[in-house]
Parts: structure tokens; sequence; C-alpha cells
């Protein structure tokens, strides 16, 4: 029987890796390793949890798509480095070399990396999601925001959210979004993009509805079913949507037609793999992949990646 398809994503989990591990571990030469170490590690437990039969890293080829600025300038501004023309992430200096020596384990492994160009890494993964035919799917990431891919048909998508850590990881499906964030169980994934839109983001710098929060938010998409028929329901004077709702909500319309489409993630890029995303059960240059892990002193790291991937083919 088919394992599941498995999409990461990239820039999620080795930001985690950076942060939750010392930057004292050094590669012989003395750079830090602790990202590529920790995120190496990461794969290999994932791989063991869910057994996949494919494997996909989804890269951000841009952080901050520029259809999504112009329609929120505000959209994460905040996270723009200083002295940047607006398109370069504040990323620590010690974690940006580290990336690329996590994309050349992850080739000299033979593990799949997804991208397309003028898109981040949710779009790739909600692309990857929607478009999968064949097998289950399995998201892992520590951005809430992709809990909209959640569904059953034509296959299952599931969401392992990594935000407090992989330990406590949470399985999200359509019930589980639904049970946890008040919203309809019929259509729990579009239903969540409606309610992040609503409440607004700041880790997102996406305002919201002024004085609309989540509870609000969950009572009123609840109540309507959809986004949509909550706005005919606030235009038509003869519903029974409150008279401050209606105010919140008009006063907000111009912000409403400008977050959708940059809430909702992307589920038609144009991605490209780097190779096919068949999880193989050796690596694809075993000996590039040796070199890597004596000089950065990750052996232990790569040793246990290998042994799920052969595990897993087994």
């Amino acid at each position: 029987m088919s394992g599941p398809l498995l999409l990461l994503d990239g820039a999620s989990l080795w930001f985690r890796a950076f942060y939750a591990l010392p930057e004292s571990m050094t590669s012989r030469d003395g750079r830090p390793v602790n990202a590529v170490r920790g995120f190496t590690d990461m794969v290999a437990a994932l791989i063991t949890r869910t057994q996949p039969s494919r494997l996909a890293v989804c890269l951000d080829l841009d952080w901050r798509p520029r259809f999504r600025v112009e329609a929120i300038p505000s959209y994460k501004a905040h996270r723009v480095a200083e002295e940047s023309d607006g398109s370069a992430e504040e990323v620590p200096d010690t974690l940006t070399p580290q990336v690329d020596m996590i994309m050349d384990v992850l080739a000299a492994a033979g593990i799949a990396t997804a991208g397309a160009e003028g898109f981040e890494a949710d779009d790739v993964l909600g692309t990857l999601a929607a478009q999968e035919k064949n097998d289950p799917v399995v998201v892992v990431s520590g951005d809430r925001d992709l809990l909209q891919v959640v569904c059953d048909d034509p296959v299952p998508v599931r969401v392992l959210y990594v935000g407090r850590g992989l330990a406590k990881a949470e399985l999200f499906g359509p019930a589980e979004v639904a049970d946890k964030y008040g919203v309809p169980a019929g259509r729990a994934g579009d239903a969540y993009a409606e309610l992040a839109l609503l409440r607004g983001d700041s880790s997102d710098g996406l305002p919201g509805v002024k004085g609309v929060g989540e509870k609000t938010a969950s009572t009123l998409l609840l109540q309507h079913g959809s986004l949509e028929n909550l706005l005919a329901a606030a235009g038509d004077p003869s519903s029974d949507v409150a008279k401050g709702v209606r105010a919140k909500l008009s006063a907000a319309a111009d912000y409403i037609d400008a977050a959708v489409p940059v809430v909702r993630v992307v589920t038609d890029a144009d991605v490209r793999l780097s190779r096919p995303d068949t999880l193989a059960s050796s690596p694809a240059d075993p000996a590039r992949l040796e070199q890597l892990a004596a000089e950065l002193g990750i052996e232990r790291s790569v040793a246990r990646l290998l042994a799920a991937m052969a595990a897993e083919r087994a």
C-alpha cells in the first residue's frame, strides 16, 4: 500500500531548527551548522513518523510576492530587512549560509525540492496538495495559514502543525480544524482562510476587520456558512446581521476585497521539482553525502536520515 506524499515547508522547518539548537554546533572549520543538523533530524523523524512514498521540500522562491504586496502593502512589511529594497527578508546572518548547506544535503540524499517563480512556499504546498489525485498528502509546517489546505477529496490532505515543536505536533484534518477554530465542518479549509482574513494576522501584517476577533469571526462564519454569505447578509437590510457588525464589515469592504487573494494560497502555481519526488531507499550521491556529513560534522544526523529512508523503503 502506497504511503503518503509528504510536503515539507522548508523555511518554516529550518528557521525552527535554527532557533531550537545552539549556534555552538559547528562544522570542523567552525561554521555554525545548528539549522542543518536540526533540519536533517526533523526530516528523518518525519519520514519515520509518516512513512511516505514521496517527499518534496517546498521553497520560498519569492517570500513576499508582488501580487500580495500590491493588494495589501503591509503584507510581511515588518519582516523586511533594514536598508533593503523591500525584497530581502530579515534572516539571521548565520542562518543564510546554512540554507545552502541544507540544499546540498538534500541534493546528495536524493530528496526533491519544489518551488515556483514569484510564489511563496505556501503556494507551492497548496498547489501540490490540490493537484494530487493518487496518494494521501501530509503537509508539515509551523504556519497556521496552511490549515486552509485540509480536505478529504479527491485525496485526504492533512496538516501536521509543528508550531510548538515536532514533539508537540498536531495533525489536522477538516474535523480537527472545524473543532479547534469553530468554522463550518463542511468547508473547514476554506473557512479557516476566511477566519484568518476577518480576524487578521499580525505575523503576516494583515490588519483584519477592526473590531472582529477570532471568536466573533467564528460565530459569524458558523451562522452564515461562508464569507460570501456573510457579506451578502450584511448588505441585505432585511437580514438579522447586527447593526454593529454591518458597520464593521462596511468600513472594511476595501480591505476584505483586497485580502481574499492575499490570504488564500495559490493552487495553480507553475511548480518545478528539482528531481522526481519518489523517496528512494538510498542516497542519490552517497560519496557526496558522506563528504558533506564529515565536512559539516553532521554524521549522526545524516546516518539517522539514511536509516529512515532505508527502513521506509525496505
